[in-house]
């Protein structure tokens, strides 16, 4: 039988008076509005809805009945006037949905990032994930934001997966226990009393990314863990965040073959499904075996690992069926709206199901007050909230987390310290990620590189990419006296992994330079570039591209602060000839 909702449980912990209404608004409902409560729609600014959906924000919301909402990009101003109008408008009050892994610039442009997962690891301190969560729970709240999907508590296992190398914050499953308990601490540590001003915590990707290289975006992901050896890393992490009360999970379109053919010794290849449309993995495995007595979200549902599985029109119910208790994401919404509707009047999502993760659903509005802050008028954020985000207490945070984190990985032809007397004349290698694509957040990297080496003393000119042309080395070695290389690479859903792409065949930025003259290759994103560019004889990784890691790079590229970040075994990348 499947395991219902126990809502006086942790994680919800209801008073009676909270469970009535969760009941009474149950009973009170069309099957419309249940339908639509199951939903979260995507909002853009400047196009009121997601792919060519005609429709208002107002009519999303009276019409759809929607139960939750995230949004894409924009000022903080505007997202929370946004927020506060779809507030306004919804009969139930909404779960609202931000992306903060590393701080609150997950939620807005101003947010201030402190820390991914990946610089977590390395600078060894609890207390830096401790104040990645902080931050994104104050800044999120101050937009209105009351549900952060994140941390990622996926373990990174194979180097070559880039869809979570930054975002992972380890190789084990203690490692990545312990910065996620660190970084939920300080996601929590403001709740107020009894929830009153909290966010709900949901971690991410049910049933655990990074053993195989490709994207669950663009295609099915497959865990290829026995049994064994999933209960004993991925499980036993999800079993951790379990039994401290997180509230929510997000399920990925992705399988565990051997641990669902375990689970349900009838299945043959053909019939693996992801986590998002497979009940021996959610009801089975997560809520039954695990134990979750909390909300499963799907990820989103235009992602090729779960349109891959059958037609739209069958999965979208599906997927509440198979024990997810809300969809993320509408594609078209008049369409997916009466997919969901006819998929529960023809029984495909049972009476009991729907009413299941309704009160899932419902019951974490109730434990964040939102009924009785709606009734009060206390939902709705103000300017003056706002003054959190950015704030003085948050950057200085994020300037200690760029000290404990930037790590120098090697230094083998002993290139540092540099000084703008001997290595006055810099060259400078900029290499670029994705651009025009969802995570291309328009870098300046580049121009906080030249500012800050000028400034400092030293004259920087920059390498014009796109040609074979080196010139004579003589040359060269008279003219450049230090070499730095600096990938800004950052992609997201394009490609199944992301690598160095030089700008023609063996350009000018691949680094021939380095017995030429000394060098420093920098990566402001992930840690595994060495696979490409394995000749460097100084690598470090910095983990982000604002405006204060790269001035606290060029510190320790001075020897003006040491290197304190660590590093894990994957940088290697399994190439001996990376350590030379």
């Amino acid at each position: 039988m499947p395991k219902l909702v126990d809502l006086k449980a942790k994680p919800y912990n209801l008073a009676d008076e909270q469970i009535k209404w969760v009941n009474d608004t149950i009973d009170g409902m069309t099957d419309e509005e249940k339908v639509g409560q199951l939903f979260t729609n995507l909002f853009f600014f400047g196009n009121d809805a997601f792919s060519g959906n005609d429709f208002t924000n107002q009519e999303i919301i009276e019409k759809f009945h929607i139960g939750g909402a995230r949004y894409h990009g924009n000022s903080k101003e505007d997202i929370q006037d946004l927020l506060n109008d779809l507030q306004s408008t919804s009969k139930i009050p909404l779960l609202v949905a931000a992306n903060c892994d590393a701080g609150g610039n997950g939620a807005c442009g101003e947010g201030t990032y402190i820390a991914s997962g990946a610089q977590c690891e390395a600078s060894g301190d609890p207390q830096v994930a401790y104040h990645a969560g902080l931050v994104s729970a104050r800044e999120e709240k101050a937009l209105g934001v009351n549900v952060n999907f994140d941390p990622c508590v996926d373990i990174l296992y194979n180097w070559r997966n880039t869809i979570v190398n930054t975002r992972a914050y380890g190789t084990d499953a203690e490692t990545v226990i312990k910065y996620t308990n660190a970084y939920l601490d300080g996601l929590t540590a403001e709740n107020g009393e009894n929830m009153k001003d909290g966010v709900i915590q949901c971690i991410k990707h049910f049933p655990g990314d990074g053993t195989e290289e490709r994207d669950q975006h663009l295609v099915l992901g497959i865990n290829e863990l026995s049994p064994e050896e999933w209960r004993a890393s991925f499980g036993k992490v999800y079993q951790n965040h379990i039994d401290r009360g997180v509230e929510m999970i997000m399920a990925g379109h992705i399988a565990v073959p051997a641990l669902q053919k375990e689970l349900n010794p009838s299945l043959e290849d053909k019939d693996i499904m992801p986590a998002t449309l497979a009940e021996e993995l959610i009801q089975d495995e997560l809520k039954g075996e695990l134990g979750f007595n909390g909300l499963v979200i799907t990820d989103a549902t235009h992602m090729l690992g779960m349109t891959s599985a059958m037609r739209r029109e069958e999965y979208v119910p599906k997927a509440i069926a198979a024990g997810c208790d809300m969809f993320l994401f509408f594609n078209n919404i008049e369409e997916d709206f009466g997919f969901m509707l006819k998929g529960y009047q023809n029984g495909v999502i049972t009476e009991e199901r729907l009413t299941d993760a309704l009160r899932r659903i419902l019951g974490l509005k109730a434990k964040l007050h939102l009924p009785e802050k709606q009734a009060n008028g206390t939902l709705l954020r103000t300017r003056e909230d706002l003054n959190v985000i950015a704030c003085e207490e948050h950057l200085q945070w994020r300037a200690e987390a760029a000290d404990k984190g930037i790590s120098l990985i090697k230094d083998t032809q002993n290139n540092l310290p540099i000084n703008s007397v001997d290595h006055k004349r810099i060259r400078l290698y900029m290499l670029e990620g994705e651009k025009g694509g969802i995570t291309d957040n328009g870098s300046k990297a580049q121009q906080l590189f030249v500012d800050e080496l000028t400034k400092r003393g030293y004259e920087v000119t920059i390498n014009e990419p796109g040609s074979r042309v080196k010139g004579a080395t003589l040359k060269y070695r008279d003219e450049v006296d230090f070499a730095l290389e600096v990938a800004d690479i950052a992609g997201y859903g394009a490609q199944n992994n992301y690598r160095i792409q030089w700008s023609t065949a063996m350009a000018n930025e691949c680094p021939w330079f380095v017995w030429e003259v000394p060098h420093a290759f920098v990566s402001l994103n992930f840690t595994t570039h060495l696979h490409d560019a394995t000749m460097v004889k100084t690598f470090i990784n910095a983990y982000h591209n604002n405006e204060e890691t790269i001035k606290q790079v060029i510190d320790k590229l001075e020897g003006k602060s040491e290197f304190k970040g660590g590093h894990n075994e994957l940088v290697w990348t399994d190439k001996w000839q990376a350590k030379l």
